[in-house]
Order: structure tokens, then sequence, then C-alpha cells
């Protein structure tokens, strides 16, 4: 992971910093993090900390991404 000093990153920056596409990043925090897909409407901006990266760059090692 880059150390840019950053303290939130978007979706987009989260699924960069990762090495995944936005659409795998969001069916990982789809598998893992949220319940029901309205759990993801209920959130009107989405920011991750570097731990919560840490924890999702362990999720995507361990898991195949359709392509």
């Amino acid at each position: 992971m880059t150390r840019t000093g950053k303290s939130h990153y978007s979706e987009t920056e989260a699924a960069e910093e990762l090495g995944i596409s936005i659409e795998q990043f969001r069916t990982m925090i789809r598998s893992h993090v949220v319940e029901h897909d309205d759990d993801l409407t209920n959130v009107p901006v989405t920011q991750f900390q570097p731990s919560d990266l840490l924890i999702l760059r362990l999720l995507a090692g361990n898991r195949q991404f359709p392509d």
C-alpha cells in the first residue's frame, strides 16, 4: 500500500490502492461489510481509513474476482 499520509480514502481511491476495479471493490464490500444491499444506500458518503484498507487488502488477497 502506498504511504501517502491520507487519513481517508474514497471508494475509488480505496479500490485503486487495493489494485482492483471499482466493481470488484463494491462486490467485496457487499460480501464482507454490509448485510443487505439496502445498507449501502443508507450511507450517503463512504470513506475508508488506512486501517480499513489493511483489512480489505487481506480480504482481496484471499478472493478471486471475476474480470
